[in-house]
């Protein structure tokens, strides 16, 4: 999967780091990364290293998320210096916002950053406080999130952001631990509002997909509204495992090198139902073991190539990031022991949009009555591209006296719309009325009611002009009016069929109806 971001300008570096490209806000799909970054005091030293890890280009491919969950912050000073930073580096003032910080008891917080061109932040809760004895969770709190120019519940993104503890002791305190963080975490989402996408991102330090903190994520429970899914279907244990080397995230510095998929990112179940909000990849084919460039996934593990398992992160020749990148995801991390980020990629949701109104006007009795409903997907191209945006999917219900195509139809974004025929029953004479029902799996307007209104006239006796049930004299007037100035004969005889005058039945009222209407006039009647 290309990891360019469309709509990419390139810029130069800042600061010491001349040899490093960067990007302007792209436009593109929704990126979500997450990255422990080391006990992080906002010391300007590493600058440089977090701008290119970032919004370094390579050959094309470039992190440059939208939302930024972060980990290991020391302060809110810290917070405001990284905002800063990426600001700088951007070269766009305000384009980056943070959300509050909150150390909550524990040594370190998190620290989370989004694109206030992108995304509308919607505030934080607090899943649990931290601390540091053994019973106590670390620090974990959930950031909620809505793609710019949506509006709705199945719009929102809820981003958990979490740094689980580490296996420090040697003993099951700290496995314990990570469990009762993995409950705080489920328990909240179970509580999220009905139709909310969520993810969870973060340092879990967890080596196998069997313990029980992972398992509390991802498993099936009784009330599975909060579970969580791997996007790349990669369980197993993964530490010290070769089959992994793609996935591993720590350590880029350290001795023991890249060997463990401690930072993931988690996604619900709707965001890979198929449709409407949803990861870019296929979640049911497992992650390759063979390649770091996967067409079957955005999800990455920024700067793994594959090529560092056991060993620190492969700078020199670096596949997917090169060589100025992945310097900087190595000194990023200060100097000691650290990971390198991780992102995916998300469509945003579709947006329905349709005429409010289909006017069929004055038809005479028994005659066919159709006009075309346009359905549009009219997600923001502009914003999100073609491919950042999903497709359309819809049915239309019609009320009595109309009717609509049955059946499953779908709308690409950026495309002209589909056409449906919707017809007006005109068995029966008098004013009419409906609606048809567009539901859709937009999340702004799941229903949106277009409101059909008409007239069937019944036609009467040809030449009968004036509509009072005869042919005669009095109809001469009516006639002339109808045949000069179509318009005026509406106003002056609502409910009456201009088409009364088509008495040599041609298909059209004009010049060629007078002699037949004064034959009629004659006659007393119209054969």
């Amino acid at each position: 999967m290309n990891l360019f971001r469309p709509g990419a300008v390139l810029r130069a570096s800042i600061g010491v780091l001349v040899a490093a490209l960067f990007v302007a806000p792209s436009l593109a799909q929704l990126r979500v990364a997450t990255w422990n970054i080391s006990n992080y005091n906002g010391a300007s030293d590493r600058d440089a290293s977090i701008a290119a890890t970032v919004y370094g280009v390579y050959q094309s491919r470039s992190m440059d998320p939208d939302i930024l969950l972060c980990q290991e912050f020391t302060s809110a000073s810290a917070v405001t210096h990284m905002r800063d930073l990426l600001n700088t580096a951007l070269g766009i003032p305000n384009e980056w916002a943070a959300a509050p910080f909150n150390l909550a008891g524990g040594d370190t917080g998190n620290g989370v950053f989004y694109r206030t061109s992108r995304v509308q932040f919607l505030g934080m809760v607090t899943v649990a406080n931290g601390g540091v004895s053994p019973n106590h969770p670390r620090a974990i709190q959930r950031y909620d999130f809505r793609p710019e120019g949506y509006t709705a519940t199945g719009a929102t993104l809820a981003c958990y952001s979490t740094h689980m503890k580490a296996q420090d002791s040697g003993t099951s305190d700290d496995e314990n631990r990570r469990l009762l963080e993995a409950q705080r975490v489920r328990d909240n989402a179970e509580l999220l509002p009905s139709g909310t996408n969520f993810l969870i991102g973060g340092d879990f330090n967890i080596q196998t997909s069997t313990e029980a903190a992972y398992v509390e994520l991802v498993g099936s429970q009784a009330n599975n509204a909060g579970r969580f899914f791997d996007p790349i279907a990669r369980p197993g244990s993964w530490n010290n495992s070769s089959t992994y080397r793609f996935l591993h995230t720590q350590d880029p510095v350290g001795a023991g090198g890249m060997d463990d998929r401690f930072d993931q990112i988690l996604v619900s179940a709707n965001l890979i139902d198929g449709g409407g909000f949803e990861y870019i990849g296929n979640s049911a084919i497992p992650y390759s073991a063979s390649t770091w460039n996967d067409p079957n996934h955005s999800y990455r593990a920024w700067g793994n190539d594959g090529t560092s398992y056991n060993l620190p992160l492969n700078v020199p020749s670096n596949a997917m990031v090169g060589p100025t990148i992945a310097q900087g995801i190595v000194d990023a991390t200060g100097g000691s022991s650290g990971h390198i980020p991780v992102f995916l990629d998300l469509r945003v949701p579709p947006e329905v949009t349709s005429p409010i109104t289909l006017n069929f006007g004055t038809v005479p009795q028994n005659s066919t009555a159709q006009l075309t409903l346009t359905v549009t997907n009219n997600g923001d191209t502009g914003l999100w591209s073609t491919a950042g945006i999903a497709t359309l999917t819809y049915s239309l219900a019609a009320t009595a006296g109309f009717t609509a195509p049955g059946g499953t139809f779908n709308e690409a974004p950026g495309g002209g719309g589909n056409g449906h025929t919707i017809t007006m029953s005109t068995s029966t004479a008098g004013p009419k009325t409906g609606t048809i029902t567009i539901s859709s799996n937009s999340p702004d307007e799941p229903s949106r009611v277009v409101q059909l209104i008409g007239e069937v006239v019944p036609v009467g006796p040809d030449g009968d002009m004036n509509c009072d049930g005869t042919v005669d004299n009095f109809d001469i007037d009516a006639f002339v009016l109808a045949l000069t100035n179509p318009s005026v004969y509406a106003t002056t005889y609502p409910g009456c069929n201009i088409m009364r005058g088509d008495i040599n039945d041609d298909g059209s009222f004009d010049n060629f109806d007078i002699d037949p209407f004064v034959g009629c006039l004659i006659a007393g009647e119209c054969d």
